[in-house]
């Protein structure tokens, strides 16, 4: 069934690569298969779709998994800015609550 939806996933970036939604929904397939795919995939949604909000939350979530506490603040900050100029309040919380997690797991960071 996953290998499924990856093809389909995968159909659906090829038919529209400017299409951000397609891209963030093939990095969340792979979230639980491969993380370092997921990761790649963000980055570059990131890189190519800097107003992609939902992007912020996921890829400091992975970063913070992984330890890089430094790269992850950065683009919580980064999705806290963006979020504060879309005037996305529920996107900007939840930032915000990801950020303060990330600071209180990583006090000695």
């Amino acid at each position: 069934m996953q290998e499924a939806r990856l093809k389909i996933l995968k159909q659906l970036v090829a038919e529209e690569p400017n299409e951000p939604f397609n891209k963030y929904a093939l990095a969340m397939e792979y979230m639980n298969i491969d993380q370092s795919e997921a990761l790649t995939l963000l980055t570059n949604i990131k890189n190519e779709h800097s107003n992609y909000l939902p992007t912020y939350y996921q890829l400091g979530g992975i970063l913070t998994e992984n330890e890089n506490y430094e790269e992850a603040e950065k683009i919580y900050l980064e999705g806290i800015s963006l979020a504060t100029k879309q005037e996305n309040d529920k996107i900007l919380k939840e930032l915000k609550g990801a950020f303060q997690r990330m600071k209180d797991e990583a006090e000695d960071w």
